[in-house]
């Protein structure tokens, strides 16, 4: 438990360095950040020194407390700035946790004149929660049995096979393509005619799959054509698992079956609403191509980035969109939503057990990847989707009774649940933003952001009495 503590100061302690950044390059808000610095380093500071960075005793149920509260105390941190400058505390928090978990939701107005000290606080939140934390925990954690990669595999869910024999190899891999794919980014915004501090901060939240913008209009204030389209391009290599890109490098293996699944998948959808917005609208084939394809790749990667309201785009489109909300990227990607991976296994599973319907000597089999996929990992991907449908129905109904509408209701806690940022209707759709919702309501919505970013079983596993009967021991021991 020690090594919990000690790693939650840590957090603080490089909160307070990147505030301190912050402060040298922007003057106006400089005061602000470097007392929000002074005050978090001297919690962070405490906290390390109270503790100790022996992990010994550590045990694997550790993982997910450690998980868990890593991302409370990333949040808190973050709202600390945002308090001192312009938001009140709720408002401070929903930002702050909206950017650590790359949601993307806003209650800020106004981003054209916002202090750019802001602004790159904003992108620096999303830079760090894309992966920044994930390869932290496998970086501290290479020695355990259950090791770094537990950790890894604790925030995403993800049963994939190491990449790498060594977790802080594979730590550093990952972060050399996080950092790499976002300097190629920053330099062609730069390139599309970006200024320098535009395209740092729009490649830091398009690869993390964020979303904040320094602009009301989102995305849509660069009208070149050609930055739209390097934006779908970024957005969609945020949504790809980086072990993917790491496999390619050392083994020159490109097939992956979610990544197949979902460009063909993208493909088909961009193509339908693209004939659907010519044939509706008038609008040019070209025109019509690259707006549909920006803003379904930002829905599907779960970016939130927007370059124009889609929904005006009728019925059909608003439908589209509203489930395009939880279908989210791959499996070991900085995009949130349900994955690539478990639509594949809950597609297959589902055929299976039909055919078991009409043939019920038969024997199936179900693979993934050429590999029979196991019983316990067949009935965590169901779990994970009862868990998903259950968690989205209750915050829906609590949103409901705190006064939305239906439609607010269902697509906040949709938007939320899913980490995509905008949600669907006049209120907090793609024109609007979450300011005028009720404290209440922003405090329900920070809950289903740090859920949907921990994919929920990671802090269901917290609320059960078993878990800390084991736990306790195992610090004990």
């Amino acid at each position: 438990m020690n090594f919990v503590i000690f790693v939650n100061g840590l957090v603080l302690l490089f909160s307070a360095a990147l505030m301190g950044v912050d402060a040298l390059f922007f003057p106006e808000t400089a005061a602000a950040f470097a007392l929000s610095g002074v005050l978090t380093g001297f919690v962070g500071m405490a906290l390390t020194l109270s503790s100790n960075s022996s992990f010994e005793n550590m045990h694997r149920l550790h993982g997910f407390l450690l998980t868990s509260s890593v991302w409370v105390t990333a949040a808190l941190a973050g709202a600390v700035p945002l308090y001192m400058t312009t938001l009140s505390p709720v408002d401070a928090l929903f930002e702050s946790m909206s950017g650590i978990t790359t949601t993307g939701s806003t209650v800020m107005s106004g981003l054209d004149s916002t202090p750019r000290g802001i602004i790159l606080w904003r992108a620096i939140l999303q830079a760090v929660g894309g992966v920044g934390f994930i390869v932290t925990g496998i970086a501290l954690l290479p020695i355990l049995k259950v090791g770094g990669m537990q950790l890894f595999r604790t925030e995403s869910s993800d049963k994939s096979e190491k990449e790498l024999s060594n977790a802080a190899k594979f730590a550093s891999a990952t972060l050399m393509v996080y950092l790499g794919l976002m300097t190629f980014c920053a330099l062609v915004y730069a390139v599309g005619g970006m200024s320098i501090f535009d395209a740092i901060t729009h490649a830091m939240t398009t690869l993390s799959t964020g979303g904040y913008s320094g602009y009301d209009a989102s995305f849509g204030h660069f009208q070149s054509p050609f930055l739209q389209w390097s934006g779908t391009f970024f957005m969609l290599m945020g949504g790809l698992p980086f072990a993917w890109y790491i496999r390619a490098f050392h083994r020159g293996a490109f097939r992956s079956e979610q990544v197949i699944m979902m460009l063909w998948s993208l493909g088909a959808v961009i193509s339908v609403l693209t004939l659907w917005l010519t044939l509706t609208s008038g609008m040019n084939v070209f025109v019509a191509a690259r707006l549909v394809a920006f803003n379904v790749v930002s829905v599907v990667t779960t970016t939130g980035f927007a370059t124009t309201d889609y929904l005006v785009w009728g019925y059909f489109a608003a439908a589209v969109f509203f489930a395009l909300t939880a279908v989210g990227g791959c499996t070991g990607s900085t995009s949130g939503g349900v994955k690539a991976m478990r639509w594949i296994m809950l597609f297959r599973a589902t055929k299976s057990e039909i055919a078991r319907v009409h043939s019920p000597h038969s024997i199936q089999t179900l693979r993934y990847e050429g590999r029979q996929v196991q019983p316990d990992v067949l009935s965590g991907v169901i779990a994970f989707f009862v868990f998903y449908v259950a968690t989205f129905s209750i915050i829906a109904v609590i949103l409901a009774f705190l006064g939305l509408d239906l439609e607010t209701a269902t697509s906040g806690a949709i938007t939320a649940l899913a980490n995509v940022g905008p949600g669907v209707g006049s209120v907090i759709g793609p024109a609007g933003n979450f300011a005028s919702l009720s404290a209440p309501v922003k405090v329900v919505l920070v809950v289903a952001m740090y859920l949907g970013r921990l994919e929920m079983l990671t802090v269901f596993a917290l609320l059960t009495p078993v878990f800390w009967r084991e736990v306790m021991p195992a610090r004990e021991a």
